[in-house]
């Protein structure tokens, strides 16, 4: 299976169903207003310009579209093929372009996906707000299409909802508490790394699968090793994006140069590493750059060349391709076909060696 050209062609079926809950202009006959009538009017050109308007900006700018796609894949393997898996798989994906307008005010970043962040557009009263509803709108289509699921799935694809929210949540706090330097992120374990991915990006994969594996009907044992691949596949995923951010030019020309993450003072996994193989010297020296948060390229490719000469993009690499490997191996006996796994297992491979 091609899971490059399976993700083009995707795409554009997943940004049809985005809009067509969240319309890029509202007007009257919006999904919102039938679900939930207004009581005094149809306020349309404040809505449009302060909650659809930022949401499109940050939509039409791109991106993989690979946790809506997971989503299909799970209920094709499933053998669920109703018209509304479409529409639910959006959930996790505007909620994901959601916590991107939202870090980006919290790192205070200048540019996403090559252009200036939300809030640097729109102003950030208007970005928080509107990636707050990205939170919640969402869920529309499960309102929407409350009279095809049970009552059953609509609980639990509600309970996976606010589960995942929530570790959304913490797993930002511990990545802002460290790179803050509110907490002491020196010491930090693999496993502490590890948790906070798992919270963090390991969170919206997870509730893509686990709410495809509810919504096809799927036992509670397959709804959780089917999230736990998931999981690991957003946290090899995000492992990738740091090799990335420090090694692939034209990925980090979209983020504001090479090293970006070394700005913010991210305690990646490869700066993890380093620190603990790293003689004295050279982990004062790669702490002291992290706690610049400079912009200068110079500082940037000095830490760089800290992390190459550990082998720190290396061992991320294998530790990636291990974690995936080794919950695919608990996943893949409970899937129903052939077919099915290996559609998956291409999926996983491809997200975790892409190069852009």
């Amino acid at each position: 299976m091609d899971i490059e050209k399976f993700l083009e062609e995707t795409a554009p079926l997943i940004d049809k169903a985005i809009e067509k809950y969240i319309p890029r202009k509202f007007t009257k006959d919006a999904v919102l207003f039938k679900i939930n009538p207004p009581m005094y009017s149809y306020t349309l050109e404040p809505l449009s310009k302060a909650i659809a308007d930022p949401i499109w900006d940050m939509l039409d700018r791109g991106g993989k579209r690979w946790r809506p796609a997971l989503f299909l894949l799970i209920c094709e393997a499933l053998d669920k093929k109703s018209d509304y898996c479409l529409d639910l798989s959006i959930i996790p994906e505007v909620i994901h372009n959601g916590t991107l307008v939202i870090d980006d005010i919290e790192d205070s970043s200048e540019l996403r996906r090559g252009k200036p962040c939300t809030y640097k557009i729109f102003q950030t009263d208007i970005a928080v707000n509107s990636g707050n509803a990205m939170y919640y709108m969402p869920l529309l289509p499960l309102m929407a299409q409350r009279a095809k699921v049970s009552v059953e799935r609509q609980r639990d694809v509600y309970e996976v909802y606010v589960q995942e929210m929530i570790n959304l949540s913490m797993g930002q706090a511990m990545d802002i508490a460290w790179h803050r330097g509110i907490a002491n992120a020196d010491e930090l374990s693999e496993e502490d790394y590890l948790q906070m991915c798992a919270y963090k990006t390991g969170t919206l994969a997870r509730m893509a699968a686990k709410m495809a594996a509810v919504i096809a009907g799927a036992d509670k044992l397959l709804v959780e090793k089917l999230g736990h691949f998931a999981e690991s596949i957003g946290v090899a995923f995000q492992m990738q994006d740091d090799i990335l951010d420090l090694t692939g030019q034209e990925f980090a020309k979209k983020k504001g140069g090479v090293g970006q993450d070394i700005t913010e003072g991210k305690r990646s996994l490869m700066v993890i590493y380093t620190l603990k193989k790293a003689n004295g010297p050279d982990k004062k020296r790669l702490i002291e750059i992290l706690n610049m948060h400079t912009s200068d390229q110079k500082f940037r490719n000095e830490a760089i060349v800290l992390m190459q000469k550990y082998g720190a993009m290396e061992y991320v690499k294998q530790t990636a391709e291990k974690m995936v490997k080794e919950s695919w191996s608990e996943t893949e006996k409970l899937l129903p076909t052939p077919v099915a796994k290996e559609k998956l297992k291409a999926f996983a491979e491809f997200l975790i060696t892409r190069n852009k």
